[in-house]
């Protein structure tokens, strides 16, 4: 009788509460009812599909022709997708977590950065601060969401063993547990299309197993990156250093050469927050880069114009896949792809030019140290 009533409350009260608010998901139970079409609709996924739609969006796309089975809103859900995945490839969670983590956010949000839910529920997984979740500010930051939900899964004994509906629950604690199971062949054709877009994105599936693999042979078939040009080739590069037998590459754009050959000039001097990088050498700390400004004068030099932060250069040139760098690509990490809070420029060779953060200096650091959000070509 009580799951009846609660049936019934579900059927009768969704309505009125989307009516009332004008918003479509306002907790898991909503988000049950408003998608229990989808149970029959999601159990037969084209991966191939899926994968081509997904990297139209990650590409750049407005997403007016984009069509991903599922998602309503491919364009807002795919990137938040991707931070999901980019976060648990940055914590070495096996593929199985990143999937469970995805089917999750699904069930919970819709992949949706909600600011609304259930009680005081928040974000893409629905943490509330009243849980211990963390403040209301950090549950709606989707990396922030993503860690603490693998935080937790991890911690439980034997989640790896469970089957999806299980382990999400162990984590989430819902009242409807059964419903993440809906989401499970659509989360992991995203997985797949999604970690195949970052560099040794596609050796998470064998951090599930305890066999030896060669991985260097991975991540050439996954990322289009010889052995070596993920950076892993160099010995360790001390910090404002270039590291041994690194040159430009011949065939770089000229216009790249340069902004790269006026980027390693700054090499070991502060980063600055704020600062301009007209003058990184001088004694005016304002005159130092941080990672945006670094990237806007290197260009400069080159005769290309950028904008000034990395939240707008984000926007800039056009979209291309991190499997496909060129030497002078912007490359971004941290926060989300749509917000990214870090910016570098990749260099060739699987290396990386950054302003990193206060009281580090402008360094080379390898591609593979990196979670990339984004990528732009600005020529």
């Amino acid at each position: 009788m009580k799951g009846l009533a609660a049936g019934i409350g579900v059927v009768f009260l969704s309505p009125i509460l989307i009516a009332g608010t004008g918003m479509m998901l306002a907790s898991s139970a909503d988000a049950v009812q408003s998608s229990g079409s989808f149970n029959n609709c999601l159990t037969d996924i084209d991966s191939d599909k899926v994968a081509e739609q997904v990297t139209t969006i990650l590409d750049g796309a407005s997403g007016k022709d984009v069509h991903v089975e599922g998602l309503d809103l491919p364009v807002e859900q795919v990137p938040n997708a991707q931070t999901i995945v980019a976060a648990g490839l940055s914590l070495d969670v096996p593929k199985k977590g990143q999937i469970i983590a995805l089917a999750t956010a699904m069930q919970e949000s819709r992949l949706r950065n909600l600011s609304y839910g259930d009680r005081d529920s928040l974000g893409l997984f629905q943490q509330r601060p009243s849980q211990g979740w963390g403040s209301a500010e950090q549950i709606r930051d989707p990396t922030y969401a993503s860690e603490q939900f693998y935080e937790r899964l991890l911690k439980v004994s034997g989640w790896q063993q469970m089957a999806l509906t299980q382990a999400a629950q162990a984590v989430q604690k819902s009242g409807l547990p059964d419903a993440y199971a809906q989401w499970e062949k659509l989360a992991t054709a995203l997985q797949g299309a999604i970690a195949k877009t970052f560099p040794g994105g596609g050796d998470a599936e064998g951090k599930d197993t305890d066999q030896d693999q060669d991985q260097d042979h991975q991540q050439s078939a996954t990322t289009g990156c010889a052995p070596g040009q993920d950076g892993s080739g160099f010995d360790r590069i001390p910090e404002g250093s270039v590291p041994k037998g690194y040159s430009i590459p011949k065939d770089a754009d000229p216009k790249a050469r340069k902004a790269i050959a006026w980027a390693m000039q700054q090499l070991g001097t502060l980063y600055q927050w704020g600062g301009s990088c007209t003058n990184s050498h001088g004694p005016d700390p304002m005159g130092r880069c941080d990672c945006s400004s670094l990237m806007q004068q290197a260009y400069a030099l080159a005769g290309v114009t950028l904008t000034r932060t990395t939240y707008t250069q984000v926007g800039e040139g056009k979209a291309v896949s991190p499997a496909h760098l060129k030497p002078g690509d912007l490359i971004f990490s941290r926060g989300s792809a749509a917000r990214p809070e870090h910016v570098g420029m990749y260099m060739g060779e699987g290396l990386v030019i950054e302003a990193p953060r206060t009281t580090k200096p402008v360094r080379i650091t390898p591609i593979k140290d990196w979670t990339i959000l984004a990528a732009r070509r600005v020529l």
